[in-house]
């Protein structure tokens, strides 16, 4: 063997592997935002005026199955949003003395808003957080509808599944 010769060492090696996971992959998807989320639940606001009473508010939760209402004035301009936790703290504060008071008085006026065009990623981030569960989406001509940690959780799962499909078929070929 020629002297010459040296046989290849490992950092001469360059790291040409590729990695079906990583934490960007996890976490980072430009396709999925606000908006697809909107498109398969649909654009349905569930909204209270702040002159109503909790009561009004409580029976409109029951009947729709919701867990929180946006709260707007008579334009349709967000105002704040009553969530079940809100009414729950209240009762707590004033028992036995609560449905009759406003919902103007008990909602949250702070409300954290996302619009259609934002990653679920952020939203997610921005919902655990915050610790809140429900967040308005709105645009330049208003309310668009709401959507809900449910919602994000439940989309992200459902991709990760038919990602998961699309590898089990790509291994059996």
């Amino acid at each position: 063997m020629p002297t010459s010769y040296q046989a290849p060492m490992r950092k001469d090696q360059t790291d040409t592997r590729t990695r079906s996971q990583s934490s960007e992959t996890n976490t980072k998807s430009e396709l999925a935002t606000v908006g697809h989320i909107l498109k398969g639940k649909g654009r349905d606001v569930f909204a209270i005026r702040p002159q109503e009473t909790l009561k009004n508010a409580v029976d409109a939760l029951k009947d729709k199955g919701i867990g929180a209402l946006m709260v707007t004035d008579a334009n349709g301009a967000l105002c704040g949003i009553l969530s079940e936790r809100d009414i729950v703290r209240k009762l707590a504060d004033t028992p036995g003395q609560t449905l009759p008071q406003l919902v103007g008085d008990v909602m949250t006026q702070n409300v954290e808003t996302c619009t259609p065009e934002e990653p679920l990623v952020s939203v997610l981030k921005r919902m655990t957080a915050g610790r809140f569960r429900h967040m308005p989406v709105v645009s330049d001509t208003g309310l668009l509808g709401m959507v809900t940690i449910g919602d994000v959780i439940n989309f992200r799962l459902t991709e990760l599944e038919h990602e998961a499909l699309q590898l089990k078929q790509l291994i059996v070929g």
